[in-house]
This record gives structure tokens, sequence and C-alpha cells, in this order.
């Protein structure tokens, strides 16, 4: 299991972030489990990314954005960041 960002964790950008893709994850109605399957990407890093714990890197936030079906720059404008 991936630990939260010891720089980075709570800022306000990754919360914004997190909570853009949960957003979205749920009105498309997936699961924290849907979303992490279809990404490829563990379960418990999709919670720790929409509570704003980890700094994901350019390609696990390109897979989140593809599953969700919006390009990476769309999912940081709904953040907006």
């Amino acid at each position: 299991m991936a630990k939260p960002s010891p720089s980075y964790s709570g800022t306000k950008e990754l919360i914004a972030l997190g909570r853009a893709i949960k957003k979205l994850r749920l009105e498309l109605g997936f699961s924290q489990e849907t979303l992490a399957f279809e990404a490829g990407i563990d379960r418990s890093y999709i919670g720790g990314i929409e509570r704003g714990e980890h700094n994901l890197a350019l390609v696990n936030l390109m897979k989140i954005s593809q599953t969700l079906g919006i390009t990476s720059s769309e999912l940081l404008n709904r953040a907006k960041l």
C-alpha cells in the first residue's frame, strides 16, 4: 500500500484534484474498485488520491482521466488547477 506523500499530502491542489476525480467517478456510477481495475491502479491508491494524500504521477493521472472518459487537462480544469 502506498504511503501518503510526506511533502504534499493534504495540499489544496491534491485535495481539489481528488475531489474532482471522486465527483466524476460518482457521476459515472463507478466504485473506487471499478475505477482502479479499469485504470490498472490499486484501489487503496485511488482512495488516497481522492483524499488528497498522493502526489500522483503523470502516467497515473492519464490512466485515471482516460478511464473517466476525459483528457488529463479537462480533469485538471475541473479541479480548478
